[in-house]
């Protein structure tokens, strides 16, 4: 492993452990050059994803920009690292074992959109607005509308909108 500080590659590892879900292996790494030190993480790769995008182009499957939007979505929202840790590591292995090097970009996109809306429903309208391509307010509240159905807030809406004209909601 290469030194991120003086690009040295006679590293040592002084430890190891796995993380807390055991998905992957934490080293704690030390320089002999530099005496900089550093933590790797290994997982398992089942094999090369390849991501068939909505233009066609193909581009290699990056868990680490998929955590990128993941944690953008995320953004200030009460959610614990470890859970969002386990939801890409299920997300990957789905895809992974769907059997195809080749995975079309909406295929990634719904089940990150399933995870989150799961796990925060503010990161899964954040997300959805950003993968759907939001372009009006209307669609917002159709997204919204898939949430409220689930449960007693789709009730409460058509009441607060039909109040708002009237005036008799701030009241």
């Amino acid at each position: 492993m290469r030194c991120p500080y003086c690009d040295s590659l006679d590293t040592q590892v002084k430890d190891s452990r796995p993380t807390d879900d055991s998905a992957a292996i934490r080293r704690r790494r030390v320089c002999p050059d530099c005496g900089g030190r550093f933590t790797t993480f290994e997982r398992v790769q089942l094999r090369e994803l390849v991501l068939i995008k909505r233009s066609g182009k193909r581009a290699p499957f990056d868990r680490d920009k998929l955590q990128r939007s993941v944690q953008v979505a995320l953004r200030k929202r009460p959610v614990e690292p470890e859970q969002v840790e386990r939801m890409i590591n299920g997300i990957v292995r789905q895809l992974e074992s769907m059997g195809e090097a080749e995975i079309p970009s909406e295929t990634v996109g719904e089940l990150v959109m399933a995870g989150l809306k799961a796990l925060d429903e503010v990161a899964y309208v954040r997300f959805a607005s950003v993968y759907r391509n939001f372009r009006e307010a209307r669609e917002f509240g159709e997204i919204i509308g898939e949430l409220g159905g689930s449960g007693g807030g789709e009730t409460r809406r058509p009441a607060g909108a039909a109040s708002r004209p009237d005036g008799a909601s701030g009241e």
